[in-house]
């Protein structure tokens, strides 16, 4: 899972306590990367983020599920447990 952040982005702060319920809830199923994507406008392109904050799932190096703006834990973990 990449979360795709900046520091400018106020909505993008409510994120990491929702991301850490998931990360609880999923253990060693899941792992949480973070991208800034001032920082790195390169990945971002490439995973085509337009907006933030964005969660991408990922399995075997493919997009399974996006999410723009402020997700819900249970939207997340409803999408996680059918790639899973």
């Amino acid at each position: 899972m990449v979360d795709f952040y900046a520091d400018w982005c106020v909505p993008c702060r409510l994120m990491p306590p929702i991301l850490d319920e998931v990360k609880e809830q999923f253990k060693d199923h899941v792992r949480i990367l973070k991208v800034n994507v001032d920082h790195h406008p390169d990945i971002a392109s490439v995973c085509k983020i337009q907006n933030i904050p964005a969660i991408v799932l990922f399995q075997d190096g493919k997009i399974q599920w996006s999410g723009i703006g402020v997700q819900h834990v249970n939207d997340i973990s409803i999408a996680l447990k059918e790639i899973l």
